[in-house]
């Protein structure tokens, strides 16, 4: 099993390629939880079934980001990372008859049988404890009956998704990418299968007999990669093993867990604020925050890739590799969810009519989620970037190290570790107190305004922590970028607004006229301003067909 590479000798066409497979199946992935949103929206509308459901979504989709992409990435990332450098280490620092236990098997042991007891105790106490989840996130609902009956039934997520983001985490630092941007794809293909097979017999209890299958086929997707690569490394006599083994510091794993838990609060206080008002309204806000969510996945795709080149890097002391990949990252970022952000506020009712308005989901409904969504959109960059940015900072301090290994650099003061903790409390106090004043008079769109004011302060707040932290961000050229990517997105999203009134009554015109104006414009203004995100690649691509011009000229053509 090769080394992985460090940000510093990892090529472009690497993360190109890896991103490539990423976006694909990611794209597809978030195609199918359209489908299964819209779905969902034909058969059951936006009242209290549909509610209902959404109230019991709240444990998967805390648990998926949470043991998927977050805390466990946050986790096992920087710890195989390490693991893999402490091998490359071995190989080259110790003579050829002294064998050392291999480090990535020692870390596997060493952890992955308590997580399994872990999540395990922790998916029965779900179950057990519905009814009162169930009160406690939406205490206005008439008829929680239910609600606690699909929560009990989604309760079973929580031990599919910590081991899949456990294998996803494993392989990700192994740079591979494939089987891990699949999960998405294997987890909506099981919820549609058991959905449009079952509606009419268990009503919207399907929908959470789907989502227990698909977490159950997401682990099954990714054993066997994982154990085909544990298989290829070689096994070493426990006799002659050295001290070179994981060691798990709660101290520092507390943290990760506690700010992956508080940043998917946001939702447990959209659910409670949204259950005090009339009946659509968590729909109206669940469909909203699903489709303006994209845009944030689809920036946050990139950081996916270069994660372990981060940790890596970091693991091997290139703290100035490890910033430079991050000022690009969230460059890329900024670029990806700006442009996104500025198609939504241009485009929503129109996406709205084409992705909702059949069945039970009725014109009313439609122009309420479409306003929601341009109120959430505004706070997509911020989401952004806080993704982007506790990656790294995780990284400096990693909860699981090698015994014998120094510390990272960066990882002087542990009190630290709580700051993004911290950062994003404050942000949910700020969630919460605009969402409870403004919820009684503007509504949902109350709501989601709050939503964007909380995570603009935590965002902010996690760019200075970061200095703080050891990798020292050139706040100037990070601001100033972000800056011209945002000026770029108000002129795309004007010019956009403009296309898409000209296609009148038709829905699919709108967001043809408007999605190509946006697109033009934003490149164009982005590129002007200097944004290397835009400059760069519109220059690679000058240099490429330039001499197929010239060619051209020379011949006569």
């Amino acid at each position: 099993m090769p080394a992985a590479p460090s940000a510093a000798t990892a090529g472009s066409s690497f993360i190109a390629r890896a991103f490539g497979v990423t976006a694909l199946l990611a794209a597809a992935g978030s195609l199918l939880g359209l489908l299964r949103d819209l779905l969902l929206a034909r058969y059951f509308g936006a009242g209290e079934d549909t509610d209902a459901f959404l109230v019991s979504w709240t444990v998967p989709e805390t648990a998926s980001p949470l043991l998927i992409e977050d805390a466990m990435a946050f986790l096992m990332v920087p710890a195989f990372s390490l693991a893999l450098a402490a091998r490359q280490h071995d190989r080259t620092g110790h003579p050829q008859h002294v064998p050392t236990a291999d480090p990535v098997r020692a870390l596997v042991a060493a952890t992955l049988p308590p997580l399994c007891l872990a999540l395990a105790a922790l998916s029965a106490a779900t179950a057990a404890f519905a009814p009162s989840l169930v009160e406690a996130l939406a205490p206005g609902l008439p008829h929680p009956g239910p609600a606690v009956r699909c929560t009990r039934i989604t309760a079973l997520t929580v031990l599919s998704f910590g081991v899949t983001g456990y294998l996803s985490a494993a392989l990700r630092a192994h740079h591979h990418f494939t089987a891990p941007a699949a999960v998405c794809v294997v987890q909506n293909a099981g919820i549609l299968g058991v959905l449009t097979t079952c509606h009419q017999w268990l009503g919207v209890t399907a929908a959470a007999v789907g989502v227990a299958v698909g977490s159950a086929l997401t682990t099954a997707l990714l054993l066997p990669p994982f154990l085909r690569r544990l298989r290829s490394t070689p096994r070493t006599p426990a006799a002659r093993r050295a001290t070179r083994l994981p060691v798990i510091s709660p101290l520092a794993l507390l943290p990760v867990v506690g700010f992956s838990l508080t940043r998917q609060a946001q939702v447990f206080i959209e659910r409670y604020l949204g259950s005090e008002l009339p009946p659509g309204t968590i729909s109206h806000l669940n469909y909203a925050s699903k489709v303006a969510q994209l845009a944030m996945t689809a920036s946050l795709l990139i950081c996916t890739v270069t994660f372990p080149l981060v940790a890596r890097a970091i693991a091997d002391g290139d703290l100035r590799a490890a910033r430079d990949r991050v000022e690009k990252d969230l460059g890329l970022v900024g670029a990806v969810v700006l442009c996104g952000t500025a198609f939504l506020l241009a485009c929503a009712p129109a996406v709205v009519r084409i992705l909702f308005q059949r069945g039970a989901f009725g014109p009313q409904d439609s122009a309420a989620t479409a306003a929601v969504m341009r109120v959430y959109s505004v706070g997509l960059l911020f989401q952004s970037l806080t993704g982007a940015l506790i990656r790294p900072y995780f990284s400096t301090r990693p909860a699981v190290r090698i015994a014998d290994a120094a510390e990272p650099p960066g990882a002087a003061r542990p009190w630290l570790d709580w700051y993004p903790v911290a950062a994003m409390l404050l942000g949910l106090a700020v969630t919460f107190a605009v969402g409870a004043a403004a919820a009684p008079h503007a509504g949902a769109l109350g709501i989601a305004a709050a939503n964007a004011a909380g995570i603009t302060v935590t965002a902010s707040l996690l760019l200075y922590g970061l200095r703080q932290r050891g990798i020292a961000l050139r706040l100037r050229t990070v601001l100033g970028g972000q800056a011209r990517l945002a000026a770029a997105a108000a002129a795309a999203a004007a010019a956009g607004t403009a296309a898409a009134s000209l296609a009148g009554p038709r829905p699919l015109t709108a967001v043809l006229l408007g999605g190509t104006a946006v697109t033009a414009v934003f490149t164009a203004t982005a590129a002007a301003l200097g944004a290397p995100e835009l400059r760069t690649p519109l220059r690679a691509l000058g240099c490429a067909l330039r001499p197929t011009a010239e060619g051209d000229r020379r011949h006569g053509r």
